[in-house]
Order: structure tokens, then C-alpha cells, then sequence
């Protein structure tokens, strides 16, 4: 499959905000309920919020087929080289093609004198986990998470690069 990783555009805003949606929808059925989804998507990725990521932290953005297929978002790196990797979102009829792993990659050599990546990720969510399991995230901590009200098992991870 051919696609290109590149830095977001704000005229992207609206198929990254179909992407988180779409991708949150998949992901967390049966996880999250429908309604605690939604809150979550209206407040992280309203138009305001994607302004301040874009202005804020590294957004990344798979182009395939024409349009936005998936996108990644990394925190600015702090003073111990560390940053977060609070997104990898794949729509998902394109997971499975190498986009994740591209949009991982190209975050961590756009990073400047970054040696760790951490995030966050739902025990739950076997591809994620299993994603990051795979491209030698390790988990470091387990903690039971008050999610706007229903609880979740959170795994948090990091990569040493």
C-alpha cells in the first residue's frame, strides 16, 4: 500500500477528527461505553484542542488513498529526553499495512534528543497493546483508571530509543 507520513496541516483538522472517531468507535467497543466515548472525543479533539496540538506537540498525519488514513501525536520532548505518545490512530481498514509502525518511526526521528517514549494504553485493547508489545514498548506500570467515571485497567509503557 503506498502512503505518506507527514507533519498535519490545520485543513486536516476535520479528517483527523473522522480518524479519532472512527478509529475510538472500533477500538473501544465493548470497552468504553458509547456515551463516555463521545465526551472523551468532543473534549481531546474539538477544533480548539486540535489547534493546540498542532501548535503545541508533534501531529503526524498517513495519507492513503486520497485522504487522512491515520495519524500520530508526541509531546514535546522534556528535559530528560522523554516524550509522550498520546496517539497512534489508524482507520481501521488500514491497520495491519505498516502505517502504525511508519507514523512511530517518523515521530521518534523528528523528536530532537529524544531517548524515551511513553504512553498509555488500555489493557483492554489487545491491537494497541499488542502494537506497542511489538515494536519493543515495555510495560512499567499497571493502575486502575477513573475514566469520566467507569474504571479502566491502564498499562503504562516506554521505549527506550
Amino acid at each position: 500500500m503506498d502512503y505518506t507520513i507527514r507533519r498535519m496541516l490545520i485543513e486536516d483538522a476535520k479528517e483527523v477528527q473522522d480518524v479519532a472517531k472512527k478509529s475510538w468507535n472500533a477500538t473501544y467497543e465493548g470497552i468504553i461505553p458509547n456515551n463516555i466515548q463521545e465526551n472523551f472525543l468532543k473534549g481531546a479533539y474539538n477544533d480548539e484542542m486540535m489547534e493546540w496540538r498542532l501548535s503545541n506537540s508533534l501531529m503526524l498525519v498517513a495519507e492513503a488513498d486520497n485522504m487522512i488514513a491515520g495519524f500520530a501525536n508526541f509531546s514535546s520532548v522534556n528535559e530528560k529526553g522523554q516524550a509522550e505518545l498520546s496517539a497512534v490512530y489508524l482507520l481501521p481498514e488500514y491497520q495491519g499495512e505498516g502505517i502504525g509502525s511508519a507514523l512511530l518511526n517518523t515521530g521518534i526521528k523528528k523528536l530532537e534528543n529524544v531517548r524515551e517514549i511513553h504512553l498509555d494504553v488500555e489493557k483492554d485493547n489487545t491491537i494497541g497493546t499488542a502494537f506497542y508489545k511489538a515494536k519493543g514498548f515495555k510495560t512499567v506500570d499497571e493502575y486502575d483508571d477513573n475514566f469520566d467515571g467507569h474504571m479502566l485497567k491502564t498499562v503504562r509503557m516506554a521505549l527506550m530509543v
